[in-house]
């Protein structure tokens, strides 16, 4: 009985939790549409978001890249469609693999460092010297990291999308002889405008939630040390889950649903 109404007390405080985030999401947009820009917040937060963040991008791109295009290079040149692997990879890269992977690193570096940062400034009082300062939370601390995460996350997508092509380049032709000259023509038959563009919606979208929830869960932070902690914790899972569920209801609309082959 005692832990199924902590369970059911964890649930509701999670729930809570999420509605709060929706008003902070409608309060942050508010914000912005009145200019409140703090612009050097703003730019230390870009700072932290971008540069700070491109040594793991680059990693993680270069291998996703190779391990992508070994999974998949063996099979085409069984069926002769060694021609196709370029175009593949770039398709898988550019709709999915990039913004996703992108954001899931960015939130287990950003969003769980918001929620700290934020957190242990609400349990040490912190948010409400601002309010005696009369500064807003939101333009101070909410705004500059919403547009750091906004506008730097589509930058490393491209790059994580253009590490990716090249570390898949790399392997296809040193393993698998495929020339570089038919790797890059079947990128570009096979990847399309839209396709880029697709990638940088979920990008700035998926940026929206990582900051939003990690900055939610810090001002909803009580509790101290340990509720610091389990706001950080839970803010990871939180943004690992919204963006999985967006990223679900974001290809469904780009790319048109259920396609023409479904058959009802």
């Amino acid at each position: 009985m005692a832990s199924t109404a902590k369970l059911n007390g964890g649930l509701r405080l999670w729930l809570q939790r999420i509605i709060a985030a929706i008003f902070l999401a409608g309060q942050t947009v508010v914000h912005l549409l009145k200019a409140k820009i703090n612009r050097r917040n703003t730019l230390e937060q870009m700072a932290v978001v971008g540069p700070d963040s491109l040594g793991i991008t680059v990693v993680t791109a270069s291998f996703v890249g190779m391990v992508f295009t070994i999974q998949v290079a063996r099979e085409f040149l069984d069926f002769g469609a060694g021609q196709a692997v370029g175009g593949v990879l770039a398709l898988a890269l550019t709709r999915e693999l990039a913004p996703v992977i992108t954001a899931v690193v960015i939130a287990g570096r950003l969003g769980s460092a918001f929620a700290a940062e934020i957190g242990t400034m609400k349990v040490t009082e912190q948010i409400d010297a601002l309010y005696i300062l009369k500064t807003d939370p939101i333009d101070y601390l909410v705004l500059p990291r919403v547009l750091a995460c906004c506008l730097m996350l589509p930058i490393l997508t491209v790059i994580f999308l253009i590490i990716g092509i090249l570390g898949g380049l790399i392997v296809s032709n040193s393993l698998y002889g495929i020339s570089q000259v038919v790797f890059l023509d079947s990128i570009q038959n096979f990847l399309e405008i839209w396709d880029l563009c697709s990638a940088l919606i979920k990008a700035i979208v998926f940026g929206g939630l990582i900051s939003i929830i990690g900055c939610s869960w810090g001002l909803t932070t009580t509790g101290g040390a340990k509720g610091v902690g389990q706001s950080t914790t839970t803010a990871v899972v939180t943004a690992l889950l919204a963006i999985f569920i967006a990223n679900f209801f974001l290809s469904w609309i780009m790319f048109h649903g259920l396609g023409s082959g479904f058959v009802g």
